[in-house]
């Protein structure tokens, strides 16, 4: 491929590794037709003294080429119709999560191993999206069929770095790799805590070694168990720069968009693009908006709509030196990683801390290049990822967000469950794992958020909970009665605001987080309610306390529970189980049937649920495939 000028992109060079394959046997995905994949590699380059890319930590003293500016160079996986014109026009990039493709087992119900070589339900090819991946994340080392990006390393450059480490696991030692090697390993320090509140120890028989340079094996001391958290402090080297990647992701995408010229596979073929993300990468894109990623270097605006998914109140601890972009407190480790730092929200609020007033779209506000967001979570990021932070100010009041937001909750989904996986227990969580799936809301919902970048309508009004309709509670007053017997006392992951300008960091407060009422089967009254919560057979909780052995008094990290109900009520009773058992809930399987399809239709009225899916839940109902 030939250069391109500067003042085109700052895309350099877009190489295809080959000509564009036809996948998946050549099917036809109705008007949509067949699909192709391109793969490619593109190498960005980027002025330090443009002011655009001014936000980037440490960009100044990357190594520059000729022409001085900093290159970098990313994977790129096209999947779009074989015939561009049978396409929607809509291009769907999803920022990669660690490398993986997670849209296809969300919105399509692939399996998440075998991504693009499995359809699925075709939902997204049906519908004509151009799919596109950007590798941005330099800090590991991609598999195969995931996505990476080469990245400037500092080399030489020192400083302090701390890592976290919890084995989940009954073994003597552990081995661990590190992010960074370490410059002088003399130097380095362990200390073991029971739980992310208590006391930094260092006992006796706490000991380590390196192995490597950038790795460790930790030796478990007497009277911790498998949830204990290791804390090693240690002086690194050769950090990467890694808020390049923000780059990566605004430059390729704006070049796919608007580029006119042959080097671009998709020139003219997309005039609107949504920005997609999954947990890490929806925090990503959280982050992108609120460092003002969003406007390119010629003023345009990168995407019209931005949908995080299960983000919660978080952002990404990446555009710093030594920075973490994989680390975000997520099951009562320390919250105090600059992962989950202010500003939370779409409204401006106020830092009492600090005094500072902000929000994530205040910079693109000032450009003019904000887009639609569809803020989307399950039930579980209100316990563990502060998405209460969302609706909340830090005054722990009611906030109104932006007429161009919208959020949803998955009501009793946990963080993000396999497709048609099944209930499953781990050693590490007291209850059976939840499997619920959120793929089916989520289709919906990326439709109508498509619609409103088209201008065409708006999408339904705010499903989640809010202090102003009394569905956000305080964790002490979480769980009913009926639950009570539940290893839980009101676990949930807090907010805290804190100095990093020490090692480890200094908290200086906390913020009020809240989490959903729920009802007296222990299921959020609030969010999108699907069948298997409207007609239940068991109680679908987003949270899983840790077990015995491993750091009770946790909570299980990204997990829901299930809880079955009795069979009969004299099951019940026996069992001193308060909540109406299946018979007394459910006189026959058809009534079951009904309340399955009533609950479903229900949700379609409300634009929430598609027909096809609709139907497929009530099939599902109707041949005993039953929820959990």
């Amino acid at each position: 491929m030939p250069l391109l000028s500067p003042a085109q992109s700052q895309v350099l060079r877009f190489e295809p590794a080959g000509p564009a394959e036809i996948i998946l046997d050549g099917r036809e995905f109705g008007a949509a037709g067949r699909y192709e994949r391109i793969t490619a590699r593109a190498t960005i380059a980027l002025d330090p003294a443009n002011p655009r890319n001014g936000v980037i930590a440490d960009l100044a003293l990357a190594p520059r080429n000729a022409q001085g500016q900093v290159e970098a160079v990313a994977d790129v996986t096209i999947l779009r119709p074989a015939d561009p014109a049978r396409g929607n026009g809509t291009m769907l990039l999803e920022v990669p999560n660690r490398g993986r493709k997670l849209a296809l087992p969300l919105f399509n119900g692939s399996p998440t191993a075998a991504s693009e070589r499995e359809a699925g339900n075709g939902f997204l090819f049906r519908q004509g999206y151009t799919l596109v991946w950007v590798g941005w994340q330099g800090d590991f080392r991609p598999a195969p069929g995931q996505l990476g990006i080469t990245l400037p390393v500092l080399q030489g450059v020192s400083g302090s770095m701390r890592e976290e480490l919890q084995v989940d696991a009954n073994r003597p030692s552990t081995v661990a790799a590190l992010h960074y090697p370490a410059a002088n390993p003399s130097d380095a320090r362990l200390t073991v805590r029971h739980r992310w509140d208590g006391p930094r120890e260092t006992p006796p028989d706490l000991s380590f070694r390196f192995t490597a340079q950038d790795r460790v094996e930790v030796m478990r001391p007497a009277g911790f168990d498998a949830g204990a958290i290791y804390e090693l402090t240690y002086t690194a080297r050769d950090p990467q720069v890694l808020g390049l990647g923000f780059a990566a992701i605004r430059d390729v995408a704006s070049f796919l968009r608007h580029e006119t010229g042959g080097t671009n596979p998709l020139a003219g073929q997309v005039w609107r693009s949504i920005g997609f993300g999954v947990s890490q990468s929806g925090r990503f894109l959280r982050d992108f908006l609120y460092l003002g990623f969003n406007e390119d270097t010629q003023g345009r605006a990168v995407f019209d709509g931005l949908m995080p998914h299960v983000a919660g109140g978080r952002r990404l601890f990446m555009n710093t030196r030594f920075a973490r972009p994989d680390k975000a407190p997520r099951h009562l480790q320390d919250p105090a990683w600059p992962a989950d730092a202010f500003p939370f929200t779409y409204s401006e609020v106020l830092n009492p801390f600090t005094g500072e007033r902000d929000s994530l779209m205040r910079r693109c506000r000032l450009s003019s290049t904000c887009p639609r967001v569809m803020h989307t979570d399950t039930e579980y990021e209100w316990w563990g990822a502060r998405a209460s932070l969302v609706v909340t100010d830090l005054g722990g009041r009611h906030l109104d967000l932006p007429g161009d937001v919208r959020t949803y909750m998955v009501t009793g989904a946990p963080h993000f469950a396999e497709p048609g996986a099944a209930t499953r227990t781990l050693a590490s969580c007291a209850l059976p794992v939840s499997p619920v799936h959120a793929g089916a809301p989520m289709r919906a919902l990326l439709g109508h958020l498509e619609a409103w970048v088209r201008g065409e309508s708006e999408p339904p009004a705010n499903r989640a909970p809010s202090l102003a309709a009394g569905t956000l509670v305080d964790p002490a007053q979480a769980l009913p009665v009926a639950l009570r017997s539940i290893p839980y006392s009101g676990i949930h992951v807090p907010a805290a605001q804190s100095d990093h300008s020490v090692v480890p960091p200094r908290e200086l407060g906390r913020f009020p987080v809240y989490v959903p009422r729920l009802d007296l089967d222990g299921m959020a009254i609030a969010g999108i309610r699907l069948p298997a919560v409207e007609a239940p057979r068991a109680s679908l909780l987003a949270w899983n306390p840790r077990a015995s052995g491993y750091g009770e008094g946790m909570l299980c990290p990204l997990q829901g529970s299930v809880v079955p109900f009795a069979a009969s009520a004299s099951a019940r009773e026996a069992a001193g189980d308060l909540r109406p058992s299946l018979e007394e809930r459910y006189e026959t399987p058809a009534a079951y049937v009904a309340a399955v399809r009533q609950a479903a239709e229900r949700l379609v009225g409300e634009r929430l649920l598609l027909p096809e899916d609709a139907a497929a839940m009530v099939t599902a109902a109707e041949n005993g495939a039953l929820s959990p």
